[in-house]
């Protein structure tokens, strides 16, 4: 189960580094579709990333594993809600919801509900 954790941790990690710094110019056109402003956009990111690295510290440091991971599966529950908002197609529900239920399974985990 701790390999099945850790590969969690990874995926949820790499996949928001990917999307924020290598994807970031469909951030942009998202973001703006929803209405929200650049300055939202730029805090979210930093959040996201800032998350990102603090998953990957919880394979050596277990104790920052619920909050961080609770925190961005807070951002995922705001990305459906505007996914929803604006009426995407489920196509694009899909990579939050997955990196949701990624981000509970460690939540569950690291709080040993699981």
């Amino acid at each position: 189960m701790e390999k099945i954790l850790i590969l969690s941790q990874l995926i949820v990690a790499i996949s928001v580094i990917i999307v924020w710094v290598f994807r970031r110019e469909n951030i942009i056109v998202e973001f703006e579709q929803y209405g929200i402003s650049d300055i939202i956009r730029n805090i979210v990111g930093a959040l996201k990333i800032s998350l990102a690295t603090i998953l990957i510290l919880g394979i050596w440091y277990p104790q920052f594993l619920t909050l961080s991971s609770l925190s961005m599966a807070f951002l995922m529950i705001c990305a459906q809600y505007f996914h929803i908002k604006v009426k995407n197609p489920f196509n694009k529900f899909i990579p939050s919801l997955c990196l949701l239920v990624l981000c509970l399974f460690i939540a569950a985990k690291s709080l040993a509900i699981i």
